[in-house]
């Protein structure tokens, strides 16, 4: 699921389910999308991304939004949505899990989001959401107001979210319950761990395979704890939740996409499906369809720095005359990849793979070319 930035805010900061947990593990709390959330724990950010890629990292991402919409059967509530965002959700099979996005009448990024429809017959009029913490409140206002009278927005402040990845997550999760191991790539299935019952889909947002497990609030700490006692299996942090999903090509809602940018720009044209391109009906469908068929004017793409030195957010691009051509939307130093790597929108004439770039980072030059992402191979289960 999409990861989100930092507020500063005055407010009181918000506590997960797991908040006491985190204390009790030593980990360094900052403020994070109202929330008082885990950066680290005292292993490093380093060393808790390098776990992620070889075994299994555990994360609280119980900061973000969770909710259903709820209407007198699938296709009601399924088209109620696609007036808001543009994937195909009424094909959607029972089961299955959709990335898309919360888009305004410009065709601008509100926020991205999974969609996901039961598997049981008995709740086909629901579709779980899950959006991002900093975010939460203005889409749960955007789309209550937009909903027709028979589908209802119901916010599911009531349940936790933990996030399991790596290469392990499956042998891990399935010593709880062996019906993990079965589970196909961005589906769903409600499964028992360890007593607990939980909504679990085989999904994340590390590049590696993994599940988002939802349940209870006031039960998931239990799930937590079962799964830290497999040695397989240890907390991971925000830092190092970011340098995965750089790696792993994956925009950061407020950086890499905003109410600015559209899904074509951004590179998400795999996340519309070819009914809802040809059809639109959906916030801004003129531009993008417009898009779609006559390219746009600056594109997401991957930059690989020369050298160690990582570019960070906000530094511009610029061809070798010193012409700006873009500017760096995320960056920093990828452990796995064993040296710095960015993201961020060009003009689509120089956006081709290979094409020689520099990043102006404090005032000077530093070269990088334009990489095909992931930077590293994702190896979801297919």
């Amino acid at each position: 699921m999409a990861a989100e930035a930092e507020t500063a805010s005055t407010e009181p900061l918000l506590k997960t389910p797991l908040h006491a947990r985190h204390v009790t593990l030593g980990a360094r709390m900052v403020p994070f999308a109202g929330y008082d959330m885990p950066v680290q724990y005292p292993a490093g950010i380093m060393a808790e991304h390098n776990w992620t890629r070889e075994s299994a990292g555990l994360f609280d991402v119980s900061h973000m939004g969770q909710a259903f919409l709820v209407g007198p059967d699938h296709e009601t509530t399924a088209r109620a949505l696609e007036a808001l965002i543009p994937a195909d959700i009424v094909n959607l099979p029972p089961g299955k899990q959709r990335y898309s996005q919360l888009l305004n009448e410009e065709g601008g990024i509100l926020d991205d989001l999974m969609v996901t429809r039961s598997a049981d017959p008995d709740e086909d009029g629901a579709l779980l959401l899950v959006v991002n913490a900093a975010c939460k409140t203005e889409d749960y206002a955007h789309i209550e107001a937009r909903l027709p009278a028979d589908v209802k927005l119901v916010k599911a402040e009531h349940r936790g979210l933990i996030a399991l990845q790596g290469p392990k997550a499956e042998e891990a999760l399935a010593a709880l319950n062996p019906e993990a191991a079965e589970m196909g790539f961005m589906t769903l299935r409600t499964l028992k761990l360890g007593g607990v019952k939980a909504n679990v889909s085989r999904s994340g947002y590390t590049g590696e395979d993994g599940y988002e497990i939802s349940a209870a609030a006031d039960r998931i700490g239990e799930i937590w704890d079962a799964l830290l006692l497999d040695p397989r299996v240890k907390p991971i942090g925000l830092g190092a939740r970011d340098s995965l999903r750089l790696e792993a090509g994956l925009c950061l809602y407020g950086h890499d996409i905003d109410t600015t940018t559209s899904p074509v720009e951004a590179a998400l044209n795999w996340s519309i499906q070819k009914r809802r391109r040809e059809e639109g009906g959906f916030p801004g469908a003129a531009r993008i369809q417009s898009e779609f068929a006559e390219g746009v004017s600056r594109v997401r793409v991957g930059l690989l720095p020369e050298g160690r030195a990582p570019a960070r957010e906000g530094a511009e691009i610029a061809t070798a005359d010193g012409t700006v051509v873009g500017k760096v939307t995320s960056g920093g130093f990828g452990p796995t990849l064993n040296g710095p790597c960015a993201m961020g929108y060009v003009a689509r004439e120089h956006s081709a793979p290979g094409t020689k770039l520099d990043l102006i980072v404090r005032g000077k030059p530093l070269p990088a070319t334009i990489a095909a992402m992931p930077f590293v191979p994702n190896r979801y289960k297919r």
